[in-house]
């Protein structure tokens, strides 16, 4: 098992630290005086963001997902066509320079389109300053990546209203991150710790079956994987693989499956769970399960995006692997016009 001292040995920039704060970075940021903000006739909502940041728009997608309000979540430099003035574009750039969300945040400013940004400055806060666009200033806790709840709960606090989430829902995932964070943390290097097991069984690629709902938990482990354990990663709708993935387990492969499953998904989806399950155990294939805590979707995505982020940074120090730098994105950030 780890300790701290092996740690803070390959973990140099201390990202585990801001990881074991993540309950009171996320209660701090609600409770803020962050003020809110309303918006009227809205019948559109456009999340844009990349990395780190562009996770806040998957996570808002899933918790909206049963309203009627349209959602789109962009990762690039296209506002979709049907932005207009009763749409709301939400900007998020921790760093506030990150070009793909600038030339979004410009589109919806030449489009009439209503606009809130968050970044920690930048250029994104100079863009709305000139052009009086609303904007609020959010703190970075280290990196993009472990500013999520500083983010997360900063634009619940500002938009939890205009965009009809229950703040009863919100508080209620704040007191399941305290929750879990005494299992999941530094302060917990036992055989109890779900996200430290799941770390030392993981030794080959692995394969992360969502289901509906979810996408946003898998994406978001897949890419800290990336990130922080610098090591490939798959994700694939549970469904959907049904049509088309199963049939890659018919070879032997490096591939290790992860089932993220939710306490109440669909009936339909639990059935191919079942049947999934019994086609790796016939098949001998070794897998794991993931299962959320009941509750709001956001508890279980908070929940589970704590569990698995923070499996990535054990998995970096298990394999003596620095989980800061990110040398390959620099490369090209270092050379995008």
């Amino acid at each position: 098992m780890l300790d701290i001292a092996t740690i803070e040995k390959y973990d140099a920039q201390k990202m585990y630290k801001v990881y074991d704060k993540w309950p009171e970075i996320a209660r701090e940021s609600f409770e803020s005086n962050q003020k809110s903000v309303d918006f009227d006739g809205i019948d559109h909502i456009v999340f844009a963001g990349m990395g780190g940041s562009g996770a806040i728009g998957d996570v808002f997608s899933a918790i909206l997902s049963k309203t009627k309000i349209h959602v789109n979540v962009v990762k690039g430099y296209l506002l979709p066509t049907t932005a207009d003035s009763n749409t709301l574009v939400i900007t998020v750039s921790v760093s506030g320079n990150t070009v793909e969300t600038l030339t979004v945040l410009d589109s919806a400013y030449k489009r009439k389109s209503k606009i809130i940004a968050f970044s920690s400055g930048g250029k994104m806060s100079e863009y709305c300053t000139k052009n009086k666009i609303e904007h609020r200033l959010v703190p970075q806790y280290h990196s993009p990546r472990a500013s999520f709840t500083s983010y997360l709960y900063t634009i619940l606090k500002v938009l939890h209203s205009a965009l009809e989430i229950k703040q009863q829902d919100i508080l209620e995932s704040i007191i399941e991150l305290e929750k879990i964070s005494k299992k999941t943390s530094s302060s917990n290097l036992t055989k109890n710790n779900p996200s430290l097991n799941l770390a030392e069984w993981i030794t080959d690629i692995p394969m992360i079956y969502y289901p509906f709902g979810l996408q946003s938990v898998a994406t978001r482990f897949k890419n800290v994987l990336q990130e922080n354990a610098k090591i490939h990663a798959i994700a694939e709708d549970v469904v959907e693989a049904c049509h088309n993935g199963i049939v890659s387990w018919e070879r032997e492969s490096n591939i290790k499956p992860i089932l993220i499953q939710g306490k109440d998904d669909h009936i339909k989806t639990k059935e191919r769970w079942n049947i999934i399950k019994e086609y790796f155990y016939q098949n001998k294939i070794d897998y794991r399960e993931i299962i959320s805590i009941e509750g709001s979707i956001l508890s279980k995505i908070i929940n589970l995006v704590y569990i698995l982020d923070y499996c990535s940074i054990y998995k970096a120090i298990l394999t003596e692997t620095d989980p800061t730098p990110v040398k390959s994105i620099d490369f090209i950030k270092q050379r995008i016009s």
